[in-house]
């Protein structure tokens, strides 16, 4: 029986001919949480980005490791494409069926297992959220720092390597997950890792399974590392009179070893979306660093202190503090806001959202750059990032797919992306590779590509794991 052609924008999906077996033998073990309603559908399809989204033929909505396993088995047996889901924030189109097939939801696995304080680790399941993690821990004087912005769940955290507005003090997923729990293609359960905090036992699988964007297997557990809440926080906002001369600071701030928690920069257009959006109030619009410190009293004073300096030095102005727990909430709110606050710049319009990450010494030199090839574009600097490790994002707005406006978008990106490269970059620092950014993977990768091939074809030889993401595989 042949497969089923759908056309998405300009290309043709073929789904999988075996589906509706897999559907029906689902449906008659978990009855209704085997869902092929349209609406249901279309949003497992969907993620945040740009790209289009392609629904899959039917969802799973998952409750353990082992009814994960069953269904990657029937899959496995009628080689059906298998996709997994947690709460559809990612932006490279990581969650598209391009080949139809089953989504597997894994928001219903939301349990904290274990929490060894005295260990700093945690045993979670895929679809605990990031928020829902810091809640069950607030009593324990604890908490995890990895922040991407938006509530992700911690498996599609883990599965697209995210970092967020702390990763420039604590790590991003990669140096924060001990083990995980893996469904493998055929349905094997394996777990890797452990809570020793270091081994030197065998080929490091935990590290393979961060960031393989479920094209290796399905993560449905993990055990991550945690911290102790700081004595004191303190965040602060300074204005600047160029994005260049706020890249500087975060540079030199860096540079002389001051360990702040988060260093955010802002662009006059990104700020000003920001302010309307969230009806901030006594902002200059003008390029912003947006910064946090964390430590000791003396200690976080301290660092506020040289941070300070260094801003002045750069043509900073001076540091408005937020140091109550309800006005630091607001300011970061307002800096996690900014994929809504770009969208309502113009309503109707699409978003692209796009990353890249260059050695700190680059970052101010690649935003220059990228400022001047928007503004010969005619295009708004709606730039933001996780400047302290390099990591900044931007955000083009255009009328629809193929328009002139989207050429437009798109070779700024190009651009951007080349950019990055020539500097010792790489084409994404945390919004994953998806469908979006399969070429620029190829051109930073070079050769080494062909080997991640053959681990992909080793574990996934019929190429069901949420086929046509990350490596480019027919």
């Amino acid at each position: 029986m042949p497969g089923v052609d759908v056309v998405v924008g300009v290309e043709m999906v073929t789904r999988s001919p075996n589906a509706m077996l897999v559907i029906e033998a689902l449906r008659a073990r978990f009855g209704d949480r085997l869902s092929t309603n349209k609406d249901i559908l279309a949003r497992h399809g969907l993620s945040e980005g740009h790209h289009l989204g392609v629904p899959p033929d039917a969802v799973f909505f998952a409750q353990s490791t082992d009814e994960v396993a069953e269904a990657v088995r029937l899959c496995a047996q009628h080689k059906v494409p298998v996709i997994a889901f947690g709460t559809g924030t990612a932006l490279e189109g990581n969650l598209a069926a391009l080949k139809g097939g089953i989504c597997i939801d894994l928001s219903g696995m939301n349990q904290v297992l274990e929490v060894h304080a005295e260990d700093l680790d945690v045993l979670v399941q895929a679809g605990v959220t990031r928020k829902q993690l810091n809640t069950h821990l607030r009593d324990t004087g604890l908490f995890f720092p990895i922040d991407p912005g938006a509530d992700a769940s911690l498996g599609g955290m883990a599965a697209t390597r995210a970092s967020g507005t702390n990763a420039v003090r604590y790590g991003t997923m990669k140096e924060n997950v001990l083990g995980l729990t893996v469904v493998l293609p055929d349905g094997q359960v394996i777990r890797t890792g452990g809570r020793a905090k270091k081994s030197s036992a065998g080929y490091d699988l935990t590290r393979l399974y961060v960031g393989s964007e479920g094209t290796l297997g399905i993560i449905t557990e993990l055990r991550l590392k945690l911290y102790g809440i700081p004595e004191s926080i303190t965040a602060a906002v300074c204005s600047f009179p160029s994005v260049e001369a706020a890249a500087e600071a975060v540079i030199m701030t860096i540079q002389s070893g001051i360990p702040v928690a988060r260093i955010e920069l802002m662009s006059a257009a990104q700020l000003e979306a920001v302010v309307r959006y969230n009806k901030l109030e006594g902002f200059e619009i003008a390029p912003h660093l947006f910064y946090e410190f964390h430590g000791t009293t003396a200690g976080a004073k301290e660092q506020a202190e040289l941070a300070q300096a260094i801003a002045a030095e750069c043509g900073g102005g001076d540091f408005r503090w937020a140091s109550s727990l309800e006005e630091r909430n607001r300011l970061w709110a307002a800096r996690h806001d900014v994929y809504h606050a770009t969208c309502a710049i113009r309503p109707g319009a699409k978003l692209w959202s796009t990353d890249v990450c260059v050695p700190i010494s680059q970052l101010a030199t690649l935003i220059e750059a990228t400022r001047i090839d928007l503004e010969a574009q005619g295009l708004l600097p709606l730039i933001v990032g996780h400047a302290g490790d390099g990591n900044f994002h931007l955000g083009l707005l255009y009328d629809e797919e193929g328009s002139e406006e989207y050429l437009r978008c798109k070779a700024v990106n190009d651009r951007l992306v080349d950019r990055a490269l020539a500097m010792g970059g790489t084409c994404t620092g945390e919004h994953g590779v998806g469908m979006g950014k399969i070429e620029k993977v190829e051109k930073e990768h070079g050769p080494a590509v062909e080997v991640m091939r053959k681990i992909k074809r080793a574990l996934d030889p019929d190429n069901i794991m949420n086929p046509g993401k990350v490596l480019r595989m027919e």
